[in-house]
């Protein structure tokens, strides 16, 4: 069998067999994979789940996936992704609240101007590595932190409340939580969808080339820096996304979602759930959330727990949850 233009660029690039007859298995695989996942959420108010919990869970999930495009299949650590996240709440509840345009139209703006965003930043980060690029990104995002602490349109500490979510296209009426939730699962449906399309495609074979020998790639014939910064400008737009649905839901944009600890909470998600698999981000966001919800009677000491919880299965689920999963079938196969 001829081998994809994808297949090539791994094999050229990092020295492994093409793998194409097990393409058709692994597609079948995943398609039965997202139609249960898909199947679970949209039942999932039925069975007792509150559509807030579970919107706020598809946000983040939708957020992680978006990291995990960027660090999982393009190798780089962003320390700052947060503001991707506030920046598209900002703007969205700005629009929404201020300018009074429609949901769809202010979800568009705020991941437009993560969009923005994600250009100047990777312009400015992408042509370091390491360590270098992830303190480049936590910088800028120190930076963007303060800038909404003190722009006026931000109302500082207390945030832009009151965000009214209108109606979607006019016809759907987002003051119903069944409505407006079944309309977030299809935002992050959608966006996964074209996570996984990315991911497969001639450009994600080349991403991950150069993430396993960038020297190879270059000579090759591929610009790295420019594919790192598309995935970066991608990865920022799918964030703001994140984001923006995110403000219409809560009615809220508040300096909670530009702080570095958002941007660690991210981090955590993936790593959790497991990097570089299309899965685990969103396995990884659910546990955190779920964990944050059932927690909170705790108070403070949630962070603590969350922390040694984190610490336990990093030791004991190396590759994250999904990732050990997918290395236990492997073996049983």
């Amino acid at each position: 069998m001829t081998p994809t233009t994808s297949e090539t660029i791994v094999t050229a690039t990092t020295g492994t067999a093409s793998r194409a007859d097990t393409a058709p298995a692994v597609g079948r695989g995943f398609a039965v994979a997202t139609v249960i996942m898909a199947a679970m959420l949209a039942v999932a108010p039925y069975i007792g789940f509150y559509p807030v919990f579970l919107m706020k869970a598809l946000c983040f999930a939708l957020f992680a996936c978006a990291f995990n495009l960027l660090i999982g299949f393009g190798g780089l650590l962003s320390f700052g992704h947060a503001m991707f996240l506030g920046t598209a709440g900002y703007v969205c509840a700005h629009a929404a609240k201020v300018w009074g345009l429609p949901p769809e139209l202010a979800i568009l703006a705020g991941t437009a101007a993560a969009a923005a965003l994600g250009v100047i930043v990777g312009a400015l980060a992408i042509r370091r590595q390491g360590i270098y690029f992830a303190m480049i990104t936590l910088a800028i995002a120190q930076m963007m932190f303060f800038f909404y602490l003190q722009a006026p349109f931000t109302h500082g500490e207390d945030g832009i409340q009151a965000v009214p979510r209108g109606r979607l296209l006019g016809l759907l009426d987002l003051a119903q939580p069944l409505v407006i939730y079944y309309v977030v699962l299809v935002i992050f449906l959608a966006a996964f969808l074209l996570i996984h399309r990315v991911i497969h495609s001639p450009f994600g074979q080349v991403l991950k080339a150069i993430k396993e020998n960038e020297p190879r790639a270059i000579s090759l014939g591929y610009d790295a820096d420019r594919y790192k910064l598309l995935a970066f400008i991608l990865s920022a737009t799918l964030a703001g996304l994140a984001g923006a649905t995110k403000a219409i839901v809560f009615q809220l944009a508040s300096l909670t979602d530009v702080h570095w600890t958002m941007s660690g909470e991210v981090v955590l998600m993936v790593l959790l759930g497991g990097m570089g698999t299309i899965f685990g981000p969103v396995v990884g966001a659910f546990v955190v959330i779920a964990l944050e919800n059932y927690l909170a009677p705790f108070g403070q000491w949630v962070t603590i727990i969350t922390g040694v919880i984190f610490v336990v299965c990093v030791l004991a689920f190396r590759r994250g949850i999904v990732g050990e999963l997918i290395a236990w079938w492997a073996k049983r196969r």
